[in-house]
């Protein structure tokens, strides 16, 4: 395990998170999380105590709320590039190496020419995937408490320009993906997008709509947040789940593997 330490290097002192205490971490924000411990401008102060007191007590590492600020801004990017991945066709999560699985090559090859934030995510272990899902998929979706580590911080988020269309479902056309590779001017882009049809885009359900559904069927926490983590990434299962019967929807869950 790496030193937890803090290291200095020049005028700053660098703090090296090592998985332990990522997991401690993501376990108090969880809590808290499920406990409606935000306010709109981030998390309430209580639950940074929190964090450093439980981080110190398991870890034995002295942390501050910047410290924790910083270290949100990581979850917060596996959460917003590994959720797009997985909205499109020919993505899926492998809950045991702990990364992005992919159909092949060719259908990565083309998501990256349009997404190249992803880039580095092909063979990139992210751990906790769970719980970095829990504490923001909700908040995403409905804009309440922190959809960023941005606002978790209290600053403002200023939206990124539109860029080319997502890597539809099956294929994308030669001439959109010259112009995605390309970055046309915002004109010409928009005049070729009418001359075309739409791309099809992939049904995705938002994930409050599964979450109550889910808090519907009485569940323990940790079976919940076990459900939650599959159904988030499959839309195939939550339809199976709605077509199901509610004496059986339970029991079914829990039967999966």
């Amino acid at each position: 395990m790496a030193d937890p330490k803090p290291k200095k290097g020049g005028t700053r002192t660098y703090l090296q998170w090592t998985p332990e205490m990522d997991t401690t971490l993501l376990d108090t924000l969880v809590e808290h999380h499920n406990n409606a411990n935000r306010a709109q401008n981030g998390w309430k102060p209580h639950v940074y105590n929190a964090c450093i007191k439980h981080v110190k007590e398991t870890c034995g590492v002295d942390i501050t709320k910047d410290k924790i600020q910083a270290r949100i801004k990581t979850f917060d990017k596996h959460y917003e590039i590994i959720s797009k991945m997985l909205t499109q066709s020919g993505f899926g999560w492998d809950s045991e190496k702990n990364m992005v699985e992919v159909d092949s090559d060719e259908v990565w090859s083309r998501y990256v020419e349009a997404n190249k934030e992803a880039g580095c995510y092909r063979n990139k272990v992210v751990m906790n995937w769970q719980a970095i899902q829990t504490i923001y998929s909700r908040d995403h979706v409905t804009g309440v408490g922190v959809a960023t580590p941005a606002e978790s911080v209290q600053e403002q988020v200023t939206p990124a320009p539109e860029e080319s269309p997502e890597v539809p479902q099956k294929r994308q056309r030669t001439g959109e993906a010259i112009l995605c590779m390309m970055g046309e001017m915002r004109t010409s882009f928009d005049e070729t997008l009418k001359a075309t049809e739409p791309l099809p885009m992939p049904k995705v359900t938002p994930p409050t709509e599964i979450y109550d559904a889910l808090k519907k069927l009485n569940f323990e926490e940790s079976d919940l947040l076990k459900a939650y983590g599959k159904l988030i990434i499959n839309e195939r299962l939550f339809e199976a789940l709605k077509a199901l019967p509610e004496e059986i929807k339970k029991p079914w869950l829990l039967s999966l593997p």
